[in-house]
């Protein structure tokens, strides 16, 4: 009979074990899920995005036509665009969306709000009081 060491089996136990991958993101934009029908691009799960940002789906929409040169209106909770796009090219103008609308530029947390006061619109992060003006385009 061998004796086994109890660090020895430990050491071998903890090396056979798969690597937890944890994220401490709490914050994740869903991808985009849709399809093309004719000249047309459909987005699915349009207002849970919006959800997740916590932005109107006017504020989004108003971004997207501008940001892909095309005209978009929202049919219940679907967004339909008005020409063939790609849905990576739609989620790169999402996360861009995200950037510069929705993560605050101190902390990177999403808890922000958008604040117009007279003619400047304003992100305020709820999460540290951090305030930045955001560029009118």
């Amino acid at each position: 009979m061998t004796k086994f060491d109890y660090s020895t089996l430990l050491k071998e136990a903890k090396a056979k074990l798969p690597e937890i991958k944890q994220t401490t993101e709490r914050f994740e934009i869903p991808k985009v899920t849709g399809h093309v029908q004719g000249n047309k691009t459909i987005i699915v799960n349009f207002s849970k995005i919006c959800t997740v940002l916590r932005r109107e789906p006017s504020q989004v929409i108003k971004y997207l036509q501008r940001e892909l040169a095309t005209p978009a209106s929202a049919d219940g909770q679907r967004l339909v665009l008005g020409r063939k796009i790609t849905s990576s090219v739609i989620n790169e103008k999402i996360a861009k969306y995200a950037k510069e609308f929705v993560l605050c530029k101190e902390c990177g947390k999403p808890d922000t709000k958008i604040l117009r006061e007279e003619r400047i619109s304003s992100l305020k992060c709820l999460a540290c009081g951090a305030k930045h003006p955001i560029k009118a385009k």
